[in-house]
């Protein structure tokens, strides 16, 4: 398959992005990028769990639209433009309460005004603990 990002990046560029973010506050890290695929993963810690003691549903959310996003504003020429979500649907499967959440965005489709992104997130055992349909807008940069 041919890679889909508009140019070849390395984890540690795409690391950046996290610097002062809500995805560097709740942990989340990026470790994987392939041709077609972006991977990364949260900690359940304190700042990730509702009062129950599990993973906060939001939490989860967070780190699909993270991973979601950034992959999608890597598929664009960002000197012309940038992506932005325009609607989530979660459906939280399976309870975690310690250990990482690792989730992985896969597009459905990459069309020049709307992105669409599939991304499940495991837990340590590799079980499926939620999935997610992002869909993301393709804006123009205006200078």
């Amino acid at each position: 398959m041919k890679m889909i990002w508009f140019k070849p990046y390395t984890l540690e560029q795409i690391s950046k992005l996290r610097n002062n973010t809500m995805v560097e506050f709740l942990g989340i890290e990026f470790i994987d990028i392939t041709d077609n695929t972006f991977t990364g993963r949260m900690p359940v810690t304190d700042r990730t769990r509702q009062p129950a003691g599990i993973l906060h549903g939001g939490a989860s959310c967070v780190l699909a639209e993270s991973i979601g996003s950034i992959a999608g504003n890597l598929v664009v020429d960002s000197e012309k433009k940038f992506c932005v979500g325009l609607d989530i649907f979660t459906s939280h499967l399976k309870m975690v309460k310690e250990g990482y959440i690792t989730a992985t965005a896969k597009p459905l489709k990459l069309g020049s005004s709307v992105q669409v992104w599939d991304i499940t997130a495991i837990n340590d055992a590799g079980e499926l603990v939620s999935a997610t349909r992002l869909t993301l807008a393709v804006l123009e940069k205006r200078i």
